[in-house]
């Protein structure tokens, strides 16, 4: 009977609607933290960062830009060969306003990364980074253009040693005997694989030796803006290739020869250039991202390793004969290259090895009370030893 008067006088029924309210309730909260979660994960930097670094570790990166590098240098060939563009800084302007224009394209649908809020990073470091982007393409395409290829090719291994003093003097960055050892059989190699003319020209190595500060800056800035903050390759690049296009319009008319508009604008010159300017945008991209999940020497010995590969491929496919000396210098290059990788590679692991004892001792010491009876969870916070 006991039952049923309770039953008749309401009691159940109220208990009963009191576990579904809970329970609704429960689930309310469940679909609010699920919705809060995704909003992190796709529309703020710090979650977009986390999804730049899940689907593009080193290796994507580095492989990315390594076969838009090849495709590139097909493509510039063609433009600046077969159609006949000699205009290295407008060349380089079109590339760089062609990204622009698909990064507002991407903002527009929704697709662009979010960047971290202004005041994390100084427009002076944006602007920086914008302005050294400009000079640092522009002086390798005029250096190119006026000095052998032997010289060039001694500016760009000038530029390894160059990050090395100046990640130390910046940020006090140290590189192991190790690596600096191999770093060195790198540049050995790759010079005498490639350097075979050093052919002087007072103005070119004026150029070249005012390239090799901007680039190694540029490398440096890079990698620096993105592992330091929640900076994404895209949003980054949204926010400094307006100041590049800038200085790129004050050095053209400085460095460019005239005749730009009255050049022979056909629908297949045009055309050529265009597919140009898409590769340089993928490039840019493809750069931003390996100096993000990488470091700016490591992003040196894999340009480096691709002058050696476009070296080796022209020797087995095409059967030029660059000598015996450049092969031997090729093999060498090579084998300080693995040396290199596996050394980034244990370095890597090491780290890797620490961190998860620390985050579980430090989970461990964070632990919440249990809920009990929809109590809510308390943490402690816990002093350091």
């Amino acid at each position: 009977m006991g039952v049923w008067e309770s039953i008749l006088r309401g009691g159940g029924s109220r208990r009963f609607i009191k576990r579904k309210d809970s329970d609704a309730g429960e689930a309310g909260r469940a679909l609010e933290e699920l919705r809060s979660s995704l909003y992190n994960e796709f529309h703020t930097s710090e979650g977009a960062k986390r999804q730049q670094q899940r689907f593009c570790g080193p290796s994507v990166a580095l492989t990315f830009n390594f076969v838009v590098a090849v495709g590139i240098i097909m493509a510039n060939k063609m433009v600046m060969g077969t159609v006949g563009f000699n205009f290295p800084i407008a060349l380089s302007l079109i590339h760089y306003i062609t990204a622009w224009v698909l990064m507002a394209v991407l903002k527009a649908l929704y697709l662009l990364p979010i960047a971290p809020p202004s005041k994390s990073t100084p427009f002076s470091s944006l602007f920086a980074l914008g302005a050294v982007m400009s000079f640092s393409t522009g002086l390798a395409n005029i250096s190119l253009k006026h000095n052998s290829v032997g010289f060039y090719q001694m500016a760009k291994i000038a530029v390894t040693p160059t990050i090395v003093a100046a990640e130390f003097i910046i940020f006090k960055k140290k590189v192991s005997l190790r690596k600096v050892t191999t770093l060195a059989i790198v540049s050995v190699g790759v010079a005498v694989a490639t350097v075979t003319d050093l052919e002087f020209n007072f103005f070119g190595a004026c150029v070249a030796v005012a390239w090799i500060i901007p680039s190694a800056v540029n490398k440096i800035l890079w990698s620096n803006l993105q592992q330091s903050g929640n900076w994404t390759a895209l949003a980054l690049m949204w926010k400094t290739t307006p100041i590049t296009i800038f200085f790129f319009l004050l050095l053209m008319p400085l460095l460019d020869p005239p005749g730009l508009l009255s050049f022979n604008w056909t629908f297949k010159n045009s055309s050529a250039i265009m597919m140009s300017a898409l590769f340089g945008f993928l490039l840019q991209w493809s750069g931003a991202l390996a100096l993000g999940a990488t470091s700016a020497l490591a992003h040196v010995v894999l340009g480096q390793f691709k002058t050696i590969v476009i070296m080796l491929s022209s020797y087995l496919v095409f059967n030029s004969d660059p000598g015996f000396t450049s092969l031997c210098g090729a093999i060498i290059a090579l084998g300080g290259m693995s040396v290199y990788a596996y050394l980034g590679l244990k370095e890597a692991a090491t780290g890797g090895k620490r961190v998860p004892s620390t985050s579980r001792q430090s989970s461990h010491l964070l632990k919440s009370k249990v809920i009990v009876d929809g109590e809510k969870p308390e943490t402690r916070p816990v002093d350091s030893v």
